[in-house]
């Protein structure tokens, strides 16, 4: 039964189509086409579109002059939010406005959207930004109706770089040179991350071939009007790294703990050494102090037994045989004791015992157990949309966490979980390695398609508690290699956690019966 769910799972793989983990294609799934329609005796007399990205999972921000009629006419204008992928558009609401700042929010009435985040930390001159959005003359070239503005397609992309800041009417206004035009209003401004800096607004004019500029109101002044607007948002400020630049910091980060837990074992096994030597030496004295003292009282033995002996002569040449025969036993006895003394001496080269080595285990490693507090390592981890609170964590007997999510132990010895959101356009790799202090975290923001085939292959196993059931095991981690393989080559995002057992706990080793 097993094999042959390995097969059905390895043919539905088969058919998965496998895209590249580009983060600035995840934020674009967070860009929406903001509509406004007008309408008048049920007839509609105006039209007019821009951009905008969701911050939450049902609100997007987007300019005020985008939604502007629709604040001025809240009965005859209506708002309308076309994704950029799926099948349908939704109805809107505004929420909030600020023509100061020139920004807007607005609420979807069904449907949920992949959620962006804002990058909080500083954006150097020069850095790589996209601008994302749906601009008016594409629109114009490839716009074959009323129709083509309300049905969800990809935004366009725009690369350039980052100027400098200015103010602009007391705005925190970011230069770029991402070309933007009418219908990128709202859209946002994204770092190589995909990450919020800020909303694109306005161009320059490039009369007489001057070069054109664009505008983008800052994050600063997003987060601010999101603050007043009592918004939560997702926000980032760990400066963007590519997964190989993440990977090698990774690496120089385990080969630095590497060198010191060597150079730790070396200087124990150095005391350790010293510590022998001196208990060496030690031993050394003591035997041959016990051999001298040995070899002194068997000479001392010696001597009075040759005196006994000698006194028994006398005795018997006097006739005193009584006297001789005592004096001639001891005598006997004294000089057999000191060659027993003599023969029996102790080396004058002691050892001292080796200590027992512990025999190494030969069982398959097991996953240690116990109540940990996780805390992320942003030295080895590319962060691009998550929080990095701290992460509680309990496993259970068999890799069982937190009481009801059953891991399995992978080829790399590391047990796992590839968790499938019904919601979230994320698929999640969770793995800890087997003494419980390593724990990662791999997401891969994907596309509507994608996420479809892995729901669909997830709902092949639907173990929804822990089992120690072998058939069961087998089968959620052929049903994860699957997931896995339909997975890009490299994740969106990695986290990565040190793992030390919470105040109290009590931790079982990760080898052992």
């Amino acid at each position: 039964m097993t094999r042959l769910l390995a097969l059905l799972l390895a043919l539905l793989t088969l058919s998965l189509p496998v895209h590249a983990a580009d983060d600035i294609s995840a934020a674009s799934r967070s860009v929406v086409r903001v509509v406004t329609v007008a309408m008048v005796d049920g007839e509609v007399v105006g039209f007019g579109h821009g951009s905008g990205i969701a911050i939450s999972p049902t609100r997007i921000v987007t300019n005020a002059h985008v939604v502007e009629s629709a604040a001025k006419y809240p009965d005859n204008v209506a708002l309308g939010v076309v994704p950029s992928e799926g099948q349908k558009s939704f109805a809107g609401k505004l929420i909030a406005i600020d023509t100061a700042r020139d920004l807007a929010l607005i609420e979807i009435t069904e449907g949920r959207l992949p959620a962006a985040a804002i990058y909080t930390g500083p954006l150097d001159s020069g850095a790589d930004v996209v601008a994302l959005g749906y601009p008016g003359n594409v629109d114009l070239a490839t716009a074959r109706s009323a129709n083509d503005y309300i049905t969800p397609r990809t935004p366009t992309r725009s690369e350039g770089n980052m100027s400098n800041t200015q103010s602009v009417d007391g705005v925190a206004m970011l230069i770029h040179t991402a070309k933007i035009s009418r219908g990128n209003s709202g859209g946002p401004l994204v770092d190589q991350c995909g990450r919020i800096t800020g909303i694109n607004t306005a161009i320059t004019r490039a009369d007489d071939g001057d070069s054109p500029f664009a505008f983008a109101i800052s994050g600063r002044e997003l987060m601010r009007f999101l603050a007043d607007a009592n918004q939560q948002y997702t926000s980032v400020g760990t400066p963007c790294l590519s997964l190989a630049e993440a990977d090698a910091r990774d690496r120089a980060a385990i080969d630095a703990e590497a060198r010191a837990s060597a150079e730790a074992n070396a200087a124990k096994n150095a005391a350790a050494r010293l510590d022998r030597e001196l208990k060496q030496a030690r031993a050394a004295e003591d035997a041959l102090a016990s051999r001298e003292n040995r070899i002194a009282l068997a000479g001392v033995f010696f001597v009075i037994g040759a005196l006994a002996a000698g006194a028994g002569l006398l005795f018997y040449s006097q006739k005193n045989l009584r006297n001789a025969k005592i004096a001639g036993g001891a005598g006997a006895v004294l000089m057999l004791g000191a060659a027993i003394l003599f023969v029996t001496r102790p080396d004058a080269h002691a050892e001292i015992a080796e200590e027992a080595a512990t025999a190494a285990a030969t069982e398959t490693p097991k996953l240690a157990q116990g109540n940990f507090l996780c805390t992320i390592r942003p030295d080895r981890s590319r962060i691009t949309v998550s929080a990095t609170t701290d992460v509680p964590i309990t496993i259970g007997k068999g890799g069982c966490v937190n009481g009801r999510t059953q891991y399995t132990r992978g080829a790399d010895d590391r047990w796992q979980r590839i968790l499938v959101p019904n919601d979230e356009a994320t698929v999640t790799v969770a793995s800890i390695d087997s003494t419980g202090r390593d724990y990662r975290v791999d997401r891969y923001l994907l596309d509507a398609e994608t996420m479809t085939k892995a729901r669909e292959t997830r709902a092949t196993v639907t173990l929804k508690s822990c089992t120690a059931n072998p058939d069961e095991l087998a089968g959620l981690a052929a049903q994860q290699d699957a997931i896995r393989s339909a997975l890009p080559a490299s994740p969106n995002e990695r986290l990565v956690y040190r793992c030390q057992p919470a105040s109290g706990a009590a931790v079982k080793p990760a080898t052992g019966g």
